[in-house]
């Protein structure tokens, strides 16, 4: 078997995808990224992106017109396949099982164009044993060629999993900069995908078994989730007891074994609010603290929901006028356009739903509203929602709302999820934040 990569496929060209193909093809490797969306696809091959990420739309661009990138819809031949497709929940009546029908069908599309010694990666989060389960799909579809489950170190495809590690608004660098675990389903099936990825990684590579990546990612991922938690549990306690909570984790965390992490609206993205559940439901007696502080999160929006329902019943019992409201941020965190899993996105869809008309929305990373608002709620400016609204609600922390001054003519009232006007310090010293 041939041991060289002069062909690179990645299957999905979302938030994680198309920026690895990118950092593949920046090292003039021949990539082909595979995707159903045909807008998505014909945007890339005119070296246009269809996401916010700093820097990638000048290096897609240079690697489009270099050759050494191009998407299609229709799979293709290639040495190794790196599959970034999402992995949602099941629609299943409430339930928090994880959907891998993206992966299957990720899995089902490829297996056409596999051949005697190809490498196929799952990078997307997933729960433990989706890697195996993807094997046996290939499988299923290949019967002429041999893979890992049943032919072990002889297989003709290696299979292995790998998850990203990356900071949205930081992907180029990260992709490059963090450590991967690398995790196969043998170990020539980890050594083959480590001699993949060291062609692009600076960081180390780490060999494990699949299982064990698998597990890493829900780990770090739920270890986040569960810190977040704790701060936003103080924040509710600290709101009855009538205290700062960002002075108190500010003093807090001059002692030198402290980090308390900063409290928000809930928490989003495609991770840490769906990660830790995937390991809830394949453990759910084991798994109470981790269930205990997805709880904690997921409830946060009503908590500030209540508030800001609160602030417009005091506006109207005061001046006899509706209220109108401003929301400040609809993504899941700072500085970007991704608005997976938002808990601000929610909150702002639930406040427009209950207040239409008097809703205006401040979101500097989109150019339209999502579907959900029309009618209700309207795209506003910084300036223009603080001068019309009487109540103002920041929902995430963007830097270009780090330097909005404070509001305080009008009666105007605040609800600060993200500390950037309330949480703002009182005292000279080290800031923690």
């Amino acid at each position: 078997m041939s041991k060289a990569f002069d062909t690179v496929c990645l299957v999905g060209l979302g938030y994680i995808g198309l920026p690895t193909a990118v950092v593949f093809a920046l090292r003039s490797i021949n990539v082909v990224g595979l995707d159903v969306n045909r807008t998505a696809v014909d945007k890339i091959n005119r070296g246009e992106t269809h996401i916010v990420e700093p820097g990638l739309e000048d290096a897609l661009r240079r690697t489009v017109t270099a050759g050494h990138l191009r998407a299609t819809t229709v799979p293709e031949p290639a040495d190794a396949f790196l599959i970034a497709v999402p992995t949602p929940f099941l629609e299943n009546g409430g339930g928090r099982d994880p959907d891998l029908s993206y992966v299957e069908k990720a899995s089902r599309s490829i297996a056409p164009v596999l051949k005697a010694g190809d490498l196929v990666v799952l990078e997307s989060t997933s729960p433990v044993g989706a890697t195996e389960q993807m094997a046996a799909w290939l499988a299923n579809e290949r019967p002429d060629l041999t893979f890992p489950q049943t032919h072990g170190e002889a297989s003709d495809i290696r299979i292995a999993h790998c998850p990203e590690r990356i900071l949205p608004g930081h992907a180029l660098t990260e992709l490059v900069t963090n450590d991967r675990i690398i995790g196969g389903m043998t170990e020539a099936c980890a050594t083959r995908a480590r001699n993949l990825y060291k062609l692009v990684v600076e960081g180390d590579c780490i060999e494990t078994d699949c299982r064990t990546a698998e597990m890493a990612k829900l780990t770090e991922n739920s270890f986040r989730d569960v810190n977040i938690a704790f701060a936003n549990e103080l924040s509710l306690i600290c709101d009855r007891l009538g205290i700062n909570v960002w002075e108190l984790i500010r003093l807090a965390n001059r002692h030198p074994r402290v980090k308390i992490l900063q409290p928000g609206p809930g928490v989003g993205g495609h991770c840490i609010a769906v990660d830790p559940w995937f390991i809830v439901s394949q453990a759910p007696e084991e798994a109470r603290i981790i269930r205990a502080a997805r709880e904690i999160n997921d409830g946060k929006p009503e908590w500030v929901l209540a508030k800001v329902h609160q602030a417009v019943a005091e506006h109207v019992a005061a001046t006899g006028k509706p209220a109108r409201i401003a929301c400040f941020g609809l993504a899941f965190k700072p500085d970007i356009d991704d608005l997976r899993e938002s808990p601000a996105l929610a909150i702002a869809e639930r406040l427009a739903n209950a207040y239409p008309g008097q809703v205006e929305v401040v979101e500097p990373f989109i150019e339209a509203l999502p579907p959900a608002f029309a009618g209700k709620a309207v795209l506003a400016s910084p300036s223009e929602a603080i001068e019309s609204c009487n109540v103002l609600v920041i929902l995430v922390d963007h830097s270009a709302f780090k330097a909005i001054p404070v509001p305080v003519d009008r009666g105007t009232k605040i609800i600060d999820t993200r500390g950037l006007w309330i949480g703002a310090p009182r005292h000279e010293g080290k800031n923690q934040r």
